[in-house]
Parts: C-alpha cells; structure tokens; sequence
C-alpha cells in the first residue's frame, strides 16, 4: 500500500508537471508561430516602403515629371516586383499627374474620398498603408490591393509642386503570408489595423456577412502579449504581435480544447502507465513480500512444533540472511536445550538412584532397635532356637539388602528378604499375625528392582494389623500372566479410606515407624525403570482389608535390562 500511495503521488506530481510543461510548450509555440508571421509582415512592409522611397526618389530626381524615361524606370520597376501593381501621382485636386503602367482612368472614382487620398493629405510626412481594397481607378482592374501614399514634391518644367504618390501593393502576398499560419485544426490568426479595421481573417466573408464575431476591444490593450478570450462558447487562448512601423496587430486565435488534447492525450497515457506500474509494483510486492515471508513462516511453524515438544526436528529454513541466521541460532539452541534435557534426565537419575542407595542403606534404626530388644528377651527366656532364627533372618536380610550393590535381583531372592522379613516381625509381634506365599515357579527367574515387596509388607503390618484386636493374615501372590508379573500383597487389616488411598502415591500418607522405603518411592522406581504402563494399585475397604498389586514385566535375565540397569 505505501508503494502503491508514493506511485501515485509520484505520477500526480509528474503529471502536473508535463502537462504544466504541455501546455506551456503549446503556448510557446503558438508565440513563436505568430513572432515568425510578424518578422515576415515586417521584412515585407519594410521592403514595400523601400520601393516607396525608390519611386519618390527617382521622381523627385527628375527634371520634368512628363520624361518618358521616368516612364521607363518605374515600368522596369514594376516588372520587376511580382506584387507591384500600379504607381500614380496625382495633385492635390485630384488630378492625375502619372501613371504607370499606362491604363484608363474610370469616372466617379471618387479619389478625392478614398482614405489613402485623404490620410496623405492629413499626414503628409509619412507614408500611410490603407486596408485591402478592391483598386478602382482604372479601367478594366479590380485587383484586392493596399495603397501606399504620401505628399511629395515633384518637378514639371523646373517648377516644383506637390503631389500624392500612391503605389498599390498586391494583397495577395499578404494574404499568402496570413493564410499559412495553422494554430491547430481550429486555430487561425487576423489582422487587424490601429482603428480595429479588420485587414485580413481567414473567414472574412463570415465577419462581413456578421455571421462570425471577433472580439477585438481587449486586443488593444496589448501591443506584444497574451490572454485568454472567454467571450465565446468555448475558451480561446490569444496571442498578439504588433506589425513596425505600420501599427498592425497580427492576433492568433487557438482553441483551448485542442491544448487540452495534449493535456487529455497525456492523462489518458498517465492512466494506462498508472494501471501496468502498480500491477507490476504489486507483483513484485506479492513475490518480495512471499519470497520473505514463506521462509518466516516455516520457520514459525518449526517453532511451534518445538513449542509442543517436538525437540528432535532440525529447522532447516532458507531463505533472506537474516531467516538463515535465525535458523542456524535456533537449530544451536535446540542442540543445547537437548544437551541440557539429557544432562537434566541423567542428574535426575542419578538423584533418584543416591536416594534409594540411602533408603535402602538407612533401616530404619527403631526397627532395628526393636528386632535386637526382642533378641534380648529371647535370650532371657532362655527361647535359644527362635534367638537363633532371630538372628539369622536379620542377617539374610542385611545380606540380601546390600545384594553386592546389585540393583536388580532375581523375583526368588525378593522374596526370600520378604519372607525373613515376615519372621523377624512374627517373632516380634508373636502370634499376631500368620503369613503366606502362594508363588509360581515360573516367576522365580524373573529379575526386577529389589526392595519393592518389603514396603508393601511393612504398611499391611504397621497400618492394617498392629491396631486389629484380633489376628491379621498377610497374603502374597506371585503369579505371570503373558508377559507380565502380577504380584499381590493382601491383608485383612482395618483397610483404607478412599481419601487416604488417593494420597498414598502422592506422599500425602507417611510411614511412622517402617524402614523408609515408602510406597511413594516404590512406584515411582517401578514407573522410571519400566514406564508408565506398570507401578502400583490399590484396593481396600474400611474394616476389611487392603490388597496392594505390584505389576512388572516379565524379564528372564539381566541381558534384557542392560540399558536400564545403567541408567539406575
């Protein structure tokens, strides 16, 4: 849109501007055209009054004005000059004196009336230029012609006199000089004299029969300049030069709807050039504007992939410098946020794995204290076989605990910490509680993480039978369904309450007095080792019990775990 707007403003301007310098150009040249026709009009008057000043001289040069070789040298003259037509002295009476050539005199000429005679005779000193008139003084010619005239002096038998010289001018060569002046189709030039007589106009016939009007009152307020003429139905520009030294004003008439075709010609190629430059700026645009925006917008849905998660897509977005630089920068800081995710992972991890190394280092002291303080009574009672059992079971499972820092065990060791673990705390609670295992041999073999039975057996003890009044059972099932292990720990203890069962996995419940391993710490170990599809799940109901199901996948040796194993 800004390209479209400074276009248009640039075309309006450059518009104005030509048709400014148009109209100026058109103006300039019907100057000069009319100049041109009154330098012609000029050098022809300046030359018809040198002829003049010959003829006055020669005749005043002779003795007698009846010499016939005065006769001789102005008929020579007149041959000479095409547009010569007659030279003539006549007295102040109006009595002929010469003539040349020789023609007879019509009557009723009225000379003494015709304004050539009477402007001579008003003005004597110069010579005076008549309008165009059909010549009637002699006989058999009716030629359009313009008179010179002045007094002079001449010489008849050594008396000098004074007399009219008249010399007729053929108007034909004015009329040529005129006609030839084209100010367009329509355009002409006039002329007109010092009165406003009309001397020449292309359609005089028109003016004499009124048929046409000119408007020549402005005209005299100019000898050398121009204006525009509104007096008409349609506007006309005119010009005005004045004719030295005779007075005439040679006016040119140009039509201004025809300078305006100029300015209609050029609007009408502005207009076409207006319509192919925009299409052709907005195409350029549309190609510039795709050519920089197409890559941008790749490289935008890039971004919103990574945006989403997708880390692992290289952008490959070219294009404009700047768009490739931005690509470049960007695949760099994906290479580092997926060097940083990988560093946050592997700390995580190893985080994870010094937690339970601690957990699974720090039996909880009170229990410990206790299975020693049952020892001791034992002892006292002098019960030396269940000291012995004691003593052992706490052994096996320190042993099986550490599991030579193994993290992953075979399913038959897991449970044998289990089952030790199940004799200490009988032997501590006495009759309170019995226990059974119900296993299947197939899922001896299975490996999995060790210490994820123990905590489950710890709750059922601490949390669902030490406050029963009567005797508690506990459970446990090992079974292999596909390929999946299905472990279950059961108790008939005083059970959960839905509420309390949410908050197991989130650490909102706490074990008091067990080893702290917790059932939180359980699940999550499972989920990280093995994925989100395997963990824990909960059944129980208040007064009744609580049923814990441990889910892994079934993994025969530790070739299938070499991966995980590391990374725990």
């Amino acid at each position: 849109m800004i390209t479209v707007v400074v276009v248009l403003l640039v075309s309006l301007l450059l518009y104005n501007k030509f048709v400014k310098s148009a109209e100026d150009n058109a103006y300039l040249n019907i100057q000069q055209i009319i100049e041109q026709v009154n330098s012609h009009l000029e050098l022809y008057v300046k030359g018809m009054q040198d002829i003049y000043e010959v003829v006055e001289q020669q005749i005043g040069q002779t003795d007698n004005i009846s010499d016939s070789l005065l006769k001789e040298q102005l008929t020579t003259l007149l041959h000479t000059r095409e547009d010569l037509v007659s030279v003539a002295l006549f007295t102040p009476d109006g009595n002929m004196v010469l003539d040349v050539p020789d023609a007879t005199m019509r009557r009723n000429t009225q000379l003494k009336e015709q304004s050539w005679f009477l402007t001579a005779l008003k003005e004597p000193e110069a010579v005076s230029f008549s309008q165009p008139h059909i010549q009637n003084l002699y006989k058999g010619q009716y030629k359009w012609v313009v008179s010179l005239s002045r007094m002079i002096s001449y010489n008849t038998d050594g008396v000098m006199k004074k007399g009219i010289l008249l010399v007729d001018v053929n108007f034909r060569t004015i009329d040529e000089l005129s006609s030839k002046v084209s100010l367009g189709k329509k355009g002409y030039a006039y002329i007109i004299d010092d009165l406003g007589n009309i001397i020449y106009h292309p359609q005089q016939q028109l003016i004499y029969a009124g048929l046409k009007y000119e408007n020549i009152e402005p005209v005299f307020d100019y000898a050398f300049g121009s204006y525009i003429d509104i007096s008409t139905a349609e506007q006309r520009y005119i010009t005005i030069r004045t004719v030295k030294p005779i007075g005439w004003k040679i006016v040119g008439v140009a039509y201004a709807d025809e300078i305006v075709t100029t300015k209609k010609d050029l609007q009408v190629f502005i207009s076409w050039f207006l319509a192919v430059v925009i299409i052709v700026v907005l195409l350029i645009s549309i190609f510039v504007s795709a050519k920089i925006s197409q890559p941008i917008r790749r490289l935008e849905k890039a971004v919103k992939q990574v945006g989403q998660g997708d880390f692992n897509t290289p952008i490959d977005v070219k294009g404009a410098y700047e768009v490739e630089q931005l690509s470049r920068r960007f695949n760099l800081m994906l290479h580092q946020i997926r060097q940083l995710m990988s560093q946050i992972i592997i700390e995580q991890e190893a985080k994870r794995k010094s937690e339970l190394d601690v957990l699974q280092a720090q039996i909880n002291p009170h229990f410990l204290y206790n299975t020693l303080n049952s020892v001791i009574r034992l002892v006292e009672r002098g019960e030396t076989e269940e000291v012995v059992t004691a003593i052992t079971s706490l052994s096996k499972l320190f042993r099986i605990s550490l599991s030579k820092g193994m993290n992953m065990i075979p399913l038959a060791e897991e449970l044998e910490h289990v089952r030790h673990y199940l004799i200490i705390q009988k032997i501590r609670y006495k009759s309170k509680f019995n226990y059974n295992m119900d296993v299947q041999d197939e899922a001896l073999t299975c490996i999995t993480l060790k210490l994820i039975i123990q905590p489950i057996v710890e709750n059922a003890i601490y949390h669902g039978i030490e406050l029963m009044p009567d005797e508690g059972c506990i459970y446990i099932s090992v079974m292999v369904e596909g390929e999946k292990v299905i472990i279950s720990v059961t108790d008939n203890g005083l059970g959960m309450s839905p509420k309390v069962m949410g908050q197991l996995l989130t650490g909102g419940v706490k074990s008091a007095g067990g080893s702290g391993v917790g059932v939180k710490n359980v699940h999550e170990r499972i989920q990280l080792y093995y994925g989100k599809a395997y963990g824990l799940t909960f059944k129980s109901v208040v007064e009744e019990g609580t049923t814990v199901t441990i889910t892994l996948p079934m993994m025969r040796n530790e070739s299938e775990n070499a991966e995980r194993k590391g990374l725990l």
